[in-house]
């Protein structure tokens, strides 16, 4: 009956329990079970805090305030699974967010093409990062730091830093008008990106690639893989969904504002690593990023609620940003 011999070796009566307990401690450090787990006892929480926070207009307010990280996040998620970074995603979405309101304003074009020149700006800033990296054989996080002071400067010199307000309400009202009294617009194509950023993760070939880059650069251009290229077309796409993003904070906010988005970088990186995403490379989900961003969303807004002090918020952030960084070097021991 005794499961140990006297070896000290464990006998197949114990092995399955062992086996079944190391591969849900593995789940839980890196798959989507423990950023689950995390977002449930947080919501539990501040449910028993505040009976206002399980209303269906709170609840809606924190996916809407969660849209535009949201969207930069699933661009970062590919980047960290590579093995890169992206430091300059907050100051290319003002980028591109000037650019829009430039050209429907000052350039006189419809929205539809502004919308265009902006995304046209986030992928070209995109670019240049992934060419900065593969090319010039920049670090990333140098390549990218010197795009957030080139992006963030030509955002302020644009309109010589003053901001663009007004935009069509038929522009604006994609923000706020909700389908069924539920889901606006905005909300809407986040969710479709994500679903189709997990099916090309999961089902395309380019998708499992990116894993490959990212748990080794040199094994995967051994095995035929071109990772300069993929690595350029995954900063591309990164700054395409800063564009987005840019885009649908003029919305939100019906102006166009140089400081716009300060900071995001870090929730955004935050986001992404909670959910499950090595800093090192090689793993990452489109599924983690999505939990990530509703615990940033669900903890600023049970901030509030608490009538936290905006500058206390932004030390418990930057705790949590630690905190998920310690847990990510965890993950890697445990490897």
């Amino acid at each position: 009956m005794s499961t140990v011999q006297p070896t000290g070796r464990v006998t197949a009566a114990a092995a399955p329990a062992e086996r079944h307990k190391s591969r849900w401690e593995e789940q839980l450090l890196t798959g989507s079970r423990g950023p689950a787990l995390a977002l449930l006892v947080l919501c539990v929480a501040l449910t028993i805090y505040s009976p206002f926070f399980l209303t269906k207009d709170n609840l809606l307010n924190v996916i809407d305030q969660v849209t535009v990280l949201g969207v930069l996040a699933l661009g970062m998620t590919a980047v960290i699974i590579i093995g890169g970074i992206d430091l300059s995603v907050g100051s290319v979405l003002a980028l591109a967010m000037m650019v829009l309101g430039w050209l429907s304003h000052a350039g006189g074009l419809p929205v539809t093409l502004a919308v265009l020149g902006a995304l046209a700006a986030g992928a070209a800033a995109g670019a240049v990062n992934g060419v900065l990296t593969t090319k010039a054989k920049l670090p990333a996080f140098i390549a990218t730091l010197a795009m957030l002071s080139v992006a963030r400067g030509l955002a302020n010199v644009i309109t010589d830093g003053q901001q663009i307000v007004g935009f069509p309400d038929a522009f604006t009202s994609l923000a706020s008008s909700r389908l069924l009294g539920w889901v606006s617009a905005t909300v809407a194509l986040l969710i479709v990106l994500y679903v189709a950023g997990w099916a090309f993760l999961r089902y395309r070939a380019n998708g499992r690639a990116l894993y490959a880059l990212g748990g080794s650069a040199e094994v995967a251009r051994l095995a035929g893989l071109r990772t300069t290229r993929l690595t350029i077309a995954v900063y591309t796409v990164t700054g395409l969904l800063a564009g987005v993003a840019a885009v649908i904070l003029a919305m939100r906010l019906d102006s166009a504002q140089p400081s716009a988005a300060t900071g995001y970088e870090l929730d955004t990186i935050a986001a992404v690593v909670i959910g499950g995403a090595s800093l090192s490379g090689g793993v990452g989900s489109v599924t983690g990023t999505a939990l990530g961003v509703l615990i940033i969303g669900v903890l600023r807004n049970g901030l509030s609620l608490m009538s936290v002090s905006p500058f206390v918020q932004m030390v418990v952030i930057g705790v949590v940003i630690a905190l998920a960084v310690m847990l990510d070097v965890l993950r890697r021991k445990e490897a």
